[in-house]
């Protein structure tokens, strides 16, 4: 059976790669360089071969033995040259091209085995020729008298040879030269392929793009929000749940921009950005409720991961009121217990009278408040809240009083915006009422064409002017966090709420004595223009006065 064949390793395959493309590179480099200096030896022995021919008829005595046919003087003379020289041959003739002199004395008195008619005629001729004595690099010029007159012609040659022994001299120092930058090549190329390795993991080639792949999908798969970073803080890649989540340019163009050009300042960018550390650290982006972890990288950058708990807060917060509810349930269960014993006891006595003015007046007060409030707030989802809410500071021993000057029609924009903020408002005076065991909390809503007033106060111990600011940070809180959810990002969340939508909130003292909180929102309410009919204000609207200002209160 054959083996699977084993991928092979990105070391292995750079390292296989890179030296077949050294080894390559050398051979052609040499190759390149050898062909221009062979050629460029062949013209240095030819003008070697010339300039001894030029030299050699300028000698007189050559000229004038070459004039008179004189072969003995002039092969003489031609070889006391060439062994001078180190040339291959010092050829003499006469003007019919017959030899004067030779290396070999037989072939005097013959004639030249190539054409001499080109230094006879008077030019100067180089060539690679070849001849009787093989191949050699040859100079031939006119052998001239004094007078100018031509009289024969000088033929020097230089054997190839020669001109092979300096290219192999040459070719020596061009290949060990070639294998020195092959051995450097190597050695660079085991360098860089180990340190990928270290880099890669030794993991296989085709395992890359695999990696890839499932890296691609996994990022833009899971339901949490993903951002890696590098060493300056720029973004490197963010996956579709991080650009929802952060609300981040869409087509990439985040990509490779620092946290701060993309996020306005904040606590979220600070956790980002490192400036701010811990873990699950709660921050708001617009109407969401994150929680960050940020974790370094060995290259410097980090890896942010964002969870989206708005949900979650806001179940977490109906449980509160939930739970705030039963207590209040179980507590008027109590309530409800006395006063059937109360009623038992006062049927038993006889005094029958008595007892229908009880079961009237309890009965009374409690219908009372609800159509109190179901005159004033006629959104049904704010008076189920309001309603809500009564229930629980009565619990909690505080007076939820809700100002005859409140007026609420049925013509909420957004129902939700509203109820996050008037119940966290409401839940934060509740909470700073806690710690004295009772209190008055007022609230009225105030409907002045489409914006909507919303006023919250207390009679707590209020909010010092240096940190009236400072509630409205994401994670500050003077507080003790629960264990089911952190703090600090109520008032948070309703800033963030109320300046979206182009509203303001004002902490200030009010006239409980404690913190009050005024809410301006614009827009908030249907007009005639939007086709919807408003319903009209009631006497009690009509004469309200700002939310500023003080006014007889109403307990609900």
């Amino acid at each position: 059976m054959r083996q699977p064949r084993r991928p092979r390793r990105v070391f292995a395959q750079l390292l296989l790669s890179q030296t077949v493309v050294t080894v390559g590179v050398t051979v052609v480099t040499a190759g390149l360089f050898l062909a221009p200096v062979s050629s460029e030896l062949d013209h240095d022995a030819m003008q070697r071969a010339l300039s001894i021919a030029q030299a050699t008829a300028s000698d007189e005595t050559i000229a004038r033995a070459a004039w008179a046919r004189d072969s003995a003087a002039a092969q003489r003379d031609a070889e006391q040259i060439r062994l001078a020289t180190g040339a291959s041959f010092v050829v003499v003739t006469d003007a019919d091209g017959i030899r004067l002199s030779h290396t070999d004395p037989g072939r005097i008195g013959q004639r030249v085995s190539t054409d001499p008619e080109p230094a006879l005629s008077g030019r100067s001729v180089t060539a690679i020729q070849q001849g009787t004595l093989g191949r050699t690099a040859r100079g031939k010029v006119p052998l001239r008298l004094a007078d100018g007159t031509i009289v024969g012609e000088v033929s020097v040659g230089i054997s190839d040879d020669s001109i092979r022994r300096r290219l192999l001299k040459m070719l020596t120092g061009i290949l060990l030269c070639a294998g020195a930058g092959l051995a450097a090549g190597t050695v660079a190329t085991l360098v860089l392929a180990r340190r990928l390795k270290r880099r890669t993991h030794n993991i296989a080639l085709a395992d890359i793009s695999a990696l890839l792949v499932e890296r691609e999908a996994m990022l833009h798969g899971i339901r949490e929000g993903m951002v890696a970073l590098d060493e300056r803080g720029r973004i490197r890649l963010a996956n579709d749940e991080a650009v929802r989540l952060l609300g981040l340019p869409a087509d990439e163009e985040h990509t490779g921009r620092p946290i701060d050009d993309v996020l306005p300042p904040g606590r979220l960018a600070d956790v980002l950005t490192g400036r701010l550390t811990g873990a699950d650290l709660p921050a708001v982006r617009d109407d969401r409720v994150l929680v960050v972890n940020r974790m370094a990288t060995a290259e410097g950058g980090a890896v942010v991961t964002l969870r989206d708990r708005t949900e979650l807060e806001s179940l977490v917060r109906e449980l509160d009121t939930t739970r705030g509810l039963t207590e209040a349930l179980r507590a008027q269960d109590h309530e409800h217990a006395n006063r059937m014993h109360t009623l038992l006891g006062l049927l038993e006595l006889g005094r029958h009278e008595q007892a229908v003015a009880f079961i009237s007046e309890q009965s009374g007060s409690h219908a009372a408040v609800a159509a109190r409030i179901a005159e004033q707030v006629q959104d049904p989802h704010v008076a189920a809240l309001l309603a809500g809410k009564t229930a629980v500071a009565g619990e909690r021993g505080v007076r939820l009083r809700i100002s005859p000057a409140t007026h609420l029609p049925d013509a909420v924009v957004d129902a939700r915006a509203l109820l996050t903020v008037l119940g966290n408002l409401v839940d934060n005076a509740l909470d700073a009422l806690a710690p004295t065991g009772g209190g008055r909390l007022e609230v009225t809503l105030l409907a002045v064409g489409g914006t909507l007033l919303v006023e919250v106060a207390d009679s707590g111990p209020g909010v010092p002017p240096e940190l009236r600011e400072r509630v409205f940070e994401e994670g500050w809180t003077s507080k003790e966090a629960p264990a089911h959810r952190p703090r600090g990002l109520g008032l948070a969340m309703v800033r963030r709420l109320v300046e979206r939508t182009g509203g303001r909130i004002v902490l200030d003292t009010g006239p409980l004595g404690g913190a009050r909180f005024t809410v301006e929102l614009p827009e908030a309410l249907h007009t005639p223009a939007d086709g919807v009919a408003p319903v009209p204000d009631t006497p009690t609207s009509a004469a309200a006065p700002a939310p500023g200002a003080p006014t007889p209160l109403v307990e609900a």
